[in-house]
Parts: C-alpha cells; structure tokens; sequence
C-alpha cells in the first residue's frame, strides 16, 4: 500500500504485510531517462510503500531530482520520496528546494547529511551558510511544512561514527527530532541490521527501520563500494561468488545471496525490504520470483 499525505509513513510501513520500496537515481541522458521510466513501469504493480530518488554527491542533481520525484508524483500512483542533502546548499536554498517539493506535490524527504565529492571518508566540512548535520536537516523539514521524513541508518555504523553505540544515538536524535522511518545502507549480514535494531531499541526508540538491499552482479564493483562506505562482503559471500567464472553463473548466485539475506531479515522481524534498483528492474525482480513475491 502506497504511502498517503495524510498517515505517517511508519503508520504505512507497519500496516500489513512486509513493506516494499524501491530507489532510484537522476538520469544523466535521455537514454537513462528511458530506462528509468522502465524500470518504473516495471515495479509500480507491486505497489511500493514509496519510491525514492536520490541526490548526487555535492547536490550535484538537484534540479533533475526535483524534476523526477515531481513527475513520479504527477504521473504514478507511486509515492515519491525526495532525497534533499545538506552539502552544496544555504539553509536559504534548502528551504527553496523544499517548497518547489511542496509545489510538485511531494509530501515526503529523505533527509541526509549527504557525502562529500570526494566520497563519504572524506573530511566533511559544512556549507558556509548551511546545515551541519541531517538532525539540522530533519528539523529544517519539520519546520517548513508537512513533510513526512525519512533518514539514513548504518548497520555497520557510519564510516566517520565513533562507535557503532554513538551512530546509535545519532539515529535515535533524528527519530526524536521528527524522522517517522529510516533506510539503511546496504549490509550483506543480517546480524548487522538486527544489532542495528536492538541498539535503537534499547534508547527507546521504535521507528521502523527498512533494510537496504543490494545485490552483488559484480563483486569487484560492490567491494569497491563497500570500502568507500565502509560495508564488509563477509568472506563465505565472497567464496561463493568467486566458485563461478561464468557472469551469468555469477549474477544468479548474487540474487541467491540477496534473497537469502531478504528471507533472513523478513524471518527476523523486519518491516520490509528497500530495494537499490540502480534504474534497472530486473534483478529485484529475480529476488521477487525467489521469495515468491508476486503482484
């Protein structure tokens, strides 16, 4: 069930079954555009709790960011979920950009400190002019309108927290200062998301926090990213992605893993599943199929 204007989205996201969301990324050219619009097209009969688009490092894609998320809301019954960071803007801008959102008719925000050009380890040095945190963020959203807003969680802890223990604190200031969900980066662990969830738990603090899933079609490419972001490839992943040369062989024993991992997690007590699509249907579709999910 699609996410309304009028109920919070945790009131949506534990209404039910398992919730589903999906995300997506901005364009860079009109071929990108068209399989965007596939892939949404694709994914909109299972009916997603919402969909989410993201914000290039820097605020590098603003104006296609707002462009996409108000043409999902104007010409789907998908609810959109605008991803706004606080790197690259004023609190002037921000404020801008989150009336254009009310303007399009989106209702909804991802709120996020946002990761410098240089990648997410890199020394984070705030906007002159801006916000320092997304707990700033999150409060700045509440203040402007009747947004509905969503923030981050890290199963391994932020790249730049002290601890797994004050990357919990952060999480619980941001559900306290108005954030109704959080989506978690990708993990490869399920013990990592339900520690995750305990140590929210344990403060008090109950918003429903979805996993992020990704599944590995390259594995040299998700390591890479992993080091970046600081998520770990358990080593028997990596053993059982490496027993195969063949790519088609690799990609189907990656959906394997990635469906194990949902099945775990859904098992477990999970809320439901985040989907990173990277503008492509196909493989989640493939995870669909193995846990027997069905429009």
């Amino acid at each position: 069930m699609a996410a309304g204007r009028g109920r919070s989205m945790a009131e949506v996201i534990q209404d039910g079954g398992p919730s589903i969301s999906f995300e997506f990324f901005p364009p860079k050219d009109d071929a990108g555009v068209e399989r965007l619009w596939r892939a949404i097209q694709a994914l909109e009969p299972y009916q997603p709790t919402f969909v989410s688009v993201t914000y290039g490092a820097g605020g590098t894609t603003r104006d296609t960011t707002v462009e996409i998320t108000g043409r999902i809301a104007r010409e789907t019954s998908l609810t959109p979920v605008a991803h706004l960071t606080c790197i690259g803007h004023t609190r002037e801008e921000l404020e801008k950009i989150l009336d254009t959102y009310t303007e399009a008719g989106v209702h909804h925000v991802m709120a996020l400190r946002g990761d410098p050009p240089e990648g997410p380890a890199a020394e984070w040095t705030p906007t002159e002019g801006g916000l320092t945190y997304a707990l700033d963020l999150v409060e700045l959203a509440r203040s402007r309108g009747d947004f509905r807003i969503g923030v981050a969680a890290f199963p391994e802890g932020h790249i730049n927290a002290a601890s797994l223990d004050a990357d919990a604190d952060v999480l619980v200031a941001k559900a306290r200062a108005g954030a109704e969900f959080a989506v978690t980066q990708m993990f490869y662990r399920a013990q990592d998301y339900f520690d995750l969830v305990a140590r929210v738990r344990d403060r008090g603090v109950d918003i429903p926090i979805l996993p992020g899933i990704m599944p590995i079609l390259n594995l040299n490419a998700i390591q890479r990213q992993g080091e970046l972001v600081g998520t770990v490839v358990p080593e028997e992943v990596v053993a059982r992605i490496s027993a195969h040369d063949d790519p088609v062989a690799v990609r189907a024993e990656g959906i394997a893993v990635a469906a194990e991992l949902c099945r775990e997690l859904l098992d477990g007590g999970a809320p439901g599943l985040h989907f990173y699509t990277l503008n492509f249907s196909k493989a989640t579709l493939e995870i669909f199929e193995a846990l027997q999910i069905r429009v």
